[in-house]
């Protein structure tokens, strides 16, 4: 009776379907808790998306001595190498002469740079605004105001920074730059611009140019002109080259400035020379002037610059009226010229450029810009050309009566259109004589204005510079799961699986259990 009970239980068809159907059940969540964890795994490592942090903004106003600029730039947040890969977005020309004139009444600076930082507004994203720094960095015009009357300079700056405390951006407050900074910041843009120190490989990764070289830097100003350039040597002179690092990259460059030698101020110079050796000092013949081109300057004017301080007599009357008349006579206009460079002090040096200042021999390729380019440009010569067709271009501008130039000048603008004939026979000493090119290394240097719409001006320098202490941003991690969400259905389905798994391992033990029971049943049958 025992046996064939238990012989009946052992056989049950019942249960062992039951049993079976269980267990596939189970096994089947298992490979499916196993193969759901694997793929929200695979998803959340490797579906994520990369966010670039953005851009970041900076705005530079240069305020040279003849007007404003306000330039706008933009880099990728994360930059490259320490260094931001800078561009120029915007620029705007602010109206009127440059801070330096608002000495007598600082509380006009504002007006005119208001408009222009009102576009600014429009250009850069509204919820940036807060971060964006500012800079002011004034050039020659300032630092000579500072050096003639230090409270009315620090009045000037006072105003501006009142002005911008005002504005939703970061100002970074105003600096008066020397000119060693300005003519190297002025070089910095130049090789930036020109690609010298990064450029895309075939990856689009940015890179240093293999064997680039670095090109000069010309620049000339209204109170100031620079010359910059890493020479073969730099000899026996700790003042003259200043250390720069970009992109990882480290260079020696060789800069100098020379204060008062602008074209604004060596043309007042040029005029209170011809006023003190005149006969007449109410009225003077200007051989650089066009013919029959007439004005009127104070003497204020002529003797109100800490440039031509020197020239003032005692018994000079500020508002006393000087009628000048142009008599268009190059050569006596390139003579002129002439006078105001000292180049005996450099007692035949080699490497001494004029007024006794040290410079190396000029090396590889240059770039000249701003008053460089715009005197040129009123040549009808533009990029590289020849010494011998610049002269020619110079002589036949200096000959000419005032009521053709119109016909000649592109853009015609008396302020500047009186003055290229001085300009340009002023850059052929500053080049020739001063800086020792010759017709030969002449070809070498290209007039230029911009490269790909962006100025080549100090302020990029200046700006990539500052961009060395400005943090980079990380890039931004997004992925398909919130973190949270990922952990969760993680743990439940790990659970899920390990819950299967045990029922497996118990139902697998109880089913050997019970095979041995009825394995012993038949071996040993109860009579």
């Amino acid at each position: 009776m025992f046996t064939a009970l238990s012989r009946q239980s052992c056989e049950h068809t019942g249960s062992r379907v039951l049993y079976k159907m269980s267990t596939i059940v189970t096994f089947v969540f298992l490979l499916l808790s196993i193969a759901i964890i694997v793929a929200i795994t695979l998803v959340q490592v490797n579906r994520k998306e990369v966010l670039l942090p953005g851009l970041k903004y900076g705005i530079v106003l240069d305020a040279g001595s003849s007007r404003t600029t306000v330039y706008v730039y933009e880099w990728p947040a994360e930059k490259e190498n320490n260094t931001g890969v800078v561009s120029q977005t915007f620029k705007c020309n602010v109206k009127g002469p440059g801070i330096s004139s608002y000495a007598s009444n600082p509380q006009e600076i504002a007006k005119p740079i208001n408009d222009c930082m009102n576009k600014v507004k429009e250009k850069i994203p509204l919820h940036l605004h807060t971060t964006t720094p500012v800079y002011l960095g004034a050039t020659a015009g300032m630092r000579l105001l500072r050096l003639q009357n230090e409270s009315a300079a620090h009045e000037v700056l006072r105003s501006i920074q009142k002005y911008f405390a005002a504005l939703p951006f970061e100002f970074r407050g105003t600096q008066i730059i020397t000119g060693q900074e300005e003519g190297v910041y002025g070089w910095i843009t130049a090789n930036y611009l020109m690609g010298n120190f990064l450029e895309r490989n075939l990856w689009r990764a940015w890179v240093h140019p293999h064997g680039a070289e670095t090109t000069g830097a010309l620049d000339l100003g209204g109170a100031s002109t620079q010359i910059s350039f890493i020479p073969d040597e730099t000899g026996d002179t700790t003042n003259s080259t200043l250390p720069v690092q970009l992109y990882g990259y480290e260079y020696s460059v060789y800069t100098h400035s020379f204060q008062c030698y602008g074209r604004d101020e060596a043309e007042k110079k040029l005029l209170a020379s011809i006023l003190q050796n005149s006969g007449d000092k109410s009225r003077i013949n200007n051989p650089c002037y066009p013919r029959n081109y007439k004005t009127v300057v104070t003497t204020k004017y002529l003797y109100g610059s800490l440039c031509t301080a020197f020239l003032r007599p005692e018994n000079d009357n500020p508002d006393q009226l000087v009628n000048v008349t142009g008599s268009g006579d190059p050569a006596l206009c390139r003579e002129a010229v002439s006078k105001l460079f000292d180049f005996a002090s450099c007692r035949g040096k080699e490497d001494c450029s004029f007024n006794g200042v040290y410079q190396p021999k000029v090396k590889g390729n240059f770039v000249a810009f701003s008053g460089f380019y715009y005197t040129v440009n009123a040549l009808n010569l533009t990029g590289e050309f020849s010494l011998a067709d610049f002269n020619s271009s110079m002589w036949t501008l200096c000959s000419q009566n005032w009521n053709q130039l119109p016909y000649m000048i592109p853009k015609f603008d008396e302020i500047y259109a009186k003055s290229y004939c001085f300009s340009a026979n002023y850059i052929y000493y500053l080049l020739i004589h001063g800086y020792k090119f010759s017709a030969e290394t002449w070809p070498q240097i290209r007039f230029q204005k911009e490269v790909d719409n962006s100025s080549i001006a100090w302020s990029l320098g200046y700006m990539l510079s500052l961009t060395n202490m400005i943090p980079a941003e990380s890039n931004m991690i997004l992925s398909p799961m919130s973190p949270s969400l990922f952990a969760g259905l993680l743990l439940f389905f790990t659970a899920v699986a390990l819950l299967c798994l045990i029922f497996l391992v118990y139902s697998c033990v109880v089913s050997r259990m019970r095979k041995n029971a009825c394995h012993v049943d038949h071996v040993f049958p109860v009579e």
